[in-house]
């Protein structure tokens, strides 16, 4: 008795569709598995490289030698890195035309930071819907198995003429085991997902907080008519990003 119920034996004698769900749980759950620890390394190395470059931008140091560096760096610019690198650029072009104006050169920094502020949040939510999607409706596909594996079960009985226990349990069991597959991919996406989301939305506020911050010296260089670009450098110090 104890051999016929084995979790192994159930899922070999399971029906075929409630065998197709639930391989398809365990590959929905792989998948969840694996964006999960792709996106929470995505995510740390943009907190890490968000606190280290806001030190490094309110540490004093000349802009024009901070977007030098940037661009050696090529293509190779994530977070505030790029959303500064966009900004100063598109500031330090306009600036040297003379048809344009402080409202226009502004302007133009400020577009420039948006875009690059919606390409890095656009890398930050990859795959986000993914989790949400595979937690949501896990349990439900993993609740069909089980109504699929029930229906079987009592239909079963129909042809006999006194059923017991003994043989109704186990195609109970097997239905059962598609919704314990449906928990099992669905709450740990439902938890990281929340998680990720969270932090997303921490490196967001912060990434609008710089925009601001830097769009307020830029504004004091419009109308700074004898600075130059390279004059200006931030020496305020950022207040504590926590919870990055």
């Amino acid at each position: 008795m104890e051999h016929e119920l084995s979790i192994w034996d159930l899922l070999l004698q399971a029906s075929l569709l409630v065998q197709a769900v639930m391989l398809l749980l365990v590959l929905m759950s792989v998948a969840s598995w694996a964006i999960i620890f792709q996106r929470r390394k995505v995510i740390n190395t943009t907190a890490k490289d968000t606190l280290k470059f806001e030190d490094r931008f309110w540490s004093g140091v000349d802009l024009a030698r901070l977007y030098k560096e940037l661009s050696a760096k090529g293509a190779n610019l994530f977070g505030l890195e790029r959303i500064f690198h966009g900004g100063f650029r598109e500031f330090a072009r306009m600036r040297g035309n003379p048809n344009a104006d402080n409202a226009t050169v502004l302007a133009g920094a400020q577009r420039s930071m948006r875009v690059a502020h919606s390409r890095e949040m656009e890398k930050l939510e990859t795959h986000l819907t993914w989790l949400a999607t595979i937690g949501s409706i896990s349990p439900y596909i993993g609740l069909f198995g089980t109504v699929w594996g029930i229906m079987n079960a009592f239909t079963s009985l129909g042809s006999v003429q006194q059923a017991t226990l003994a043989m109704v349990a186990p195609d109970i069991a097997e239905a059962l085991i598609a919704t314990a597959l449906g928990l099992f991919a669905a709450i740990p996406a439902v938890i990281a997902y929340n998680r990720f989301s969270y932090r997303v939305e921490l490196l967001d506020n912060a990434y609008v907080n710089f925009m601001e911050e830097f769009s307020g010296i830029l504004q004091r260089q419009t109308m700074n008519s004898t600075g130059t670009v390279e004059q200006e450098t931030p020496a305020r110090q950022p207040q504590s990003s926590g919870g990055l």
